[in-house]
């Protein structure tokens, strides 16, 4: 059997994974702001070497199929979903409509990029 849909996938799981790390790395110390700042960076540099290893392959892999224009804004479309979920369950900062409502914009712009595809 045939796993014809993974090359068109595979970057959106490896982009989903990495930006999870990526969210953690760039605001997971927020929540522990009393850690010392050198302590936070260096754990978000521990981080941030998870997220590389999905993303640079993600985009690697996915060149094949898709534009890196294309690859760009799926990775800011999943950035902003993972975000806005680790800001509320993590964070416990609630999400403003009229933060939705900018998401949307994005998202609205993000459509365009696939519009000729």
């Amino acid at each position: 059997m045939t796993l014809a849909w993974w090359p068109r996938a595979a970057p959106f799981v490896m982009l989903l994974a990495s930006n999870v790390f990526m969210t953690f790395a760039w605001y997971g110390h927020l929540k522990h702001k009393d850690a010392p700042l050198p302590l936070a960076i260096g754990v978000s540099w521990l981080i941030a070497l998870a997220e590389y290893t999905l993303a640079v392959p993600a985009n690697r892999w996915g060149s094949a199929v898709y534009t890196v224009a294309e690859l760009k804004t799926i990775q800011e479309a999943i950035t902003l979903v993972v975000f806005a979920v680790f800001s509320v369950t993590f964070l416990g900062e609630p999400l403003k409509l009229t933060t939705l409502i900018g998401f949307g914009f994005i998202f609205v712009g993000a459509a365009f990029v696939f519009m000729n595809r």
